[in-house]
């Protein structure tokens, strides 16, 4: 007998799955592995046998892994993943009065990395995509510098998120699921409108492949354009912490960065508050030698 949805089995999973697969946002979705990892692991208890003490013992089992330790970040994404769904048994079907994960205790993440591109760093980066045989290249670099978007974000842009009159682009495939929009201007809107004079009129896409039917791929252009530039230790996404600390070090508030950013908190623009703090100070230094002299 299959299980409903008021089954008191936790191998109810596979209603859980079924729902954010239709209703949820793409991150959601992408829970996939972890969910499966706890339906193994657990799905054979009923669902008010799952205690703290039970999740705490399978935490400490993804962390040792098998034999080579997982980060701490790797830890917190299961985690979530099973809270999300105890959280829906909860509040939606009724099925716990009280969602057991919240007296587990969860790993602290790392302090995020801040990799931003130096002057030089940029301008040779920005000279190797340029030359990219990817045509696509060099305007989403200067769109992921100048907006702080991420790759995928960019990708998957139709003209019709494009509002070039307004100087605006909108991006609807975020990674919290909700709409964000974030201004273009200078040099950033005079790329993009040159991109849209030749504009393919077979696809609503902003950047398609050959078929016009799915986003193009920029990834191995990229790779190459970062090696030809020689620069390390830089990733795609690190673009969008330059533009970030870019915005740091031009006087933008942390909550004037979260905003472009698309962060619904402080918590993860708090990484730049020093590059903010720095351009504060030589501010008041500048304000200062103005009045009193040196």
């Amino acid at each position: 007998m299959p299980y409903t949805r008021w089954s008191p089995n936790f191998t109810a999973f596979e209603t859980y799955q079924s729902e954010i697969d239709t209703q949820s946002a793409s991150s959601i979705r992408k829970q996939t592995q972890q969910l499966l990892w706890w339906k193994a692991h657990i799905g054979h208890y009923i669902l008010t046998d799952v205690t703290p003490a039970l999740i705490a013992e399978h935490r400490d089992l993804i962390a040792r892994g098998d034999g080579i330790r997982r980060a701490n970040s790797t830890v917190n994404l299961y985690l979530a993943a099973l809270s999300h769904a105890l959280t829906i048994a909860v509040r939606e079907w009724a099925w716990l009065d009280d969602s057991p994960m919240r007296k587990v205790s969860r790993p602290k993440n790392p302090r995020g990395r801040v990799r931003f591109l130096s002057d030089e760093e940029r301008q040779r980066l920005l000279d190797a995509c340029k030359v990219s045989r990817n045509t696509y290249l060099y305007t989403i670099v200067i769109l992921a510098l100048s907006t702080g978007a991420r790759r995928g974000e960019l990708l998957s842009l139709h003209w019709a998120d494009v509002d070039l009159k307004r100087a605006v682009l909108t991006f609807r495939e975020t990674k919290n699921g909700e709409t964000r929009s974030v201004p273009l201007t200078g040099y950033a809107l005079d790329v993009l409108t040159t991109h849209a004079k030749v504009r393919r009129l077979d696809t609503t896409l902003v950047f398609p492949n050959n078929t016009g039917t799915q986003p193009a791929s920029i990834r191995e252009a990229w790779e190459y354009a970062v090696k030809r530039a020689e620069i390390a230790n830089f990733r795609f996404h690190d673009l969008r912490h330059t533009a970030a600390s870019y915005l740091a070090m031009n006087g933008a508030s942390l909550a004037e960065i979260a905003e472009v950013l698309g962060h619904k908190t402080l918590a993860m623009v708090k990484r730049y508050a020093h590059l903010s703090e720095a351009h504060t100070r030589n501010v008041v230094q500048r304000m200062n030698t103005a009045i009193f002299g040196q």
